[in-house]
């Protein structure tokens, strides 16, 4: 499981998680493509708002258009918008981001239904497979591989059922041969 988890580039395991841990798991969590976020700038409500990212991992907000904030995690994502609004708009800006729907994550090949399904925060990969009404007989339950982006960068690894499942995961069940 060390493994799993090093690979994925996170620091725990699985099976040792806590309460903490996890939390500063969602902590690193990066923003993508899909996300919905709440961008609060303190003392001006017009600036505040709703915001979706598109497809490139930009967000459109008022007064400054588009920022680039794919790929960084809710802090990084902050200071950005912080500093182009201090760049001769405003002096001192406070900003704060509230991650409010996850983009979903993906499930193929040997479950009943296969699809697309909105991310649920601790979702492990049973319970992916449950939300997709189970295995099909035809499926191998050993060689569950999850697809990850980390850092930019795809990487797929085999995975046991008590593995989390992130925003963005592609988790795919292969057929198993008799």
């Amino acid at each position: 499981m060390l493994f799993v988890a090093n690979l994925f580039g996170f620091a725990t395991t699985v099976a040792a998680q806590d309460a903490s841990a996890q939390a500063l798991d969602v902590a690193r969590y990066q923003l993508g493509s899909g996300d919905k976020i709440r961008v609060t700038v303190y003392g001006e409500e017009d600036l505040s708002g709703e915001f979706e990212l598109d497809g490139t991992g930009l967000v459109a907000l008022p007064l400054i258009g588009p920022v680039s904030v794919g790929g960084n995690d809710v802090a990084t994502a902050e200071k950005a918008i912080g500093e182009k609004l201090a760049d001769g708009y405003l002096v001192n800006p406070r900003v704060s981001i509230e991650v409010l729907n996850y983009r979903p994550f993906y499930i193929l090949g040997e479950v009943k239904q296969p699809g697309s399904y909105p991310y649920v925060n601790g979702m492990t990969v049973l319970n992916a497979i449950a939300l997709a009404s189970g295995f099909t007989y035809r499926a191998n339950e050993k060689k569950i591989v999850i697809t990850r982006k980390v850092n930019g960068e795809e990487r797929k690894v085999t995975v046991e059922d008590t593995t989390l499942v992130y925003p963005g995961d592609i988790i795919r069940v292969p057929e198993r041969f008799f």
